[in-house]
């Protein structure tokens, strides 16, 4: 429920503000439709984790600010995918579980001009709503953790849902079309979830990182 509440006001508040800025600057202000691929992993030292491919796509809109500045507002849907290292049992060999991420992110962020409306550098924060980290097969939910014996991969689902994060990355291509590449890293502790609840540990701590390569069309 609180996913789709994130999605309702986050479409709202970026078409509210386009809307509002067409009507109050005659500078540019474009308004645009994105799409790409992801590579999104977890930082810890609780468990050993792979990076998995996944897709991102969602509206954004770009509007000039001051000098050679932009400013860069949206919202994005995105489903993400790692694995997690676990095992049968103790004596068993280790198999990568597979787990899939979806969530919406809310953006607000700035960019600076190279060269005015063809290559900029963006950077800022991002507000991302996760749900849970769903196993992609219910045949390894009694699987165990490696490194947590007594964890099992069904009991790690629950992930921070709010998570803060900080982008950096390069946008090029023409004016109403441009390719980007950006990295996304989690200042906040996605693993926090799993701390409120009785797995015989409390101190779970992981950064997310996130490589975007995605495409935007300018209307």
């Amino acid at each position: 429920m609180e996913l789709k509440k994130s999605i309702i006001v986050g479409a709202f508040l970026v078409c509210s503000y386009h809307a509002n800025a067409q009507r109050n600057y005659d500078g540019y202000n474009f308004m645009g439709i994105t799409g790409g691929i992801t590579f999104f992993g977890i930082h810890t030292d609780d468990f050993v984790s792979k990076s998995g491919q996944g897709l991102i796509g969602g509206f954004t809109a770009r509007g000039a600010f001051r000098n050679n500045f932009d400013l860069i507002y949206g919202i994005n849907f995105h489903q993400s995918q790692l694995t997690i290292e676990g095992k049968s049992d103790l004596l068993s060999d280790v198999q990568e579980i597979g787990y899939t991420v979806q969530g919406v992110q809310i953006n607000f962020f700035g960019s600076y001009n190279i060269i005015t409306k063809h290559i900029s550098l963006e950077f800022g924060p991002i507000l991302n709503v996760n749900g849970k980290m769903k196993l992609d097969s219910s045949q390894f939910e009694d699987y165990l953790i490696d490194d947590q014996p007594v964890i099992s991969a069904k009991e790690i689902e629950d992930i921070s849902v709010l998570e803060l994060r900080v982008l950096g990355g390069v946008t090029l291509g023409l004016e109403h079309f441009r390719l980007s590449a950006h990295y996304q890293y989690g200042l906040t502790n996605i693993l926090g979830g799993l701390n409120n609840k009785e797995l015989g540990k409390d101190d779970f701590k992981g950064n997310s990182a996130t490589i975007i390569l995605a495409a935007v069309v300018y209307f």
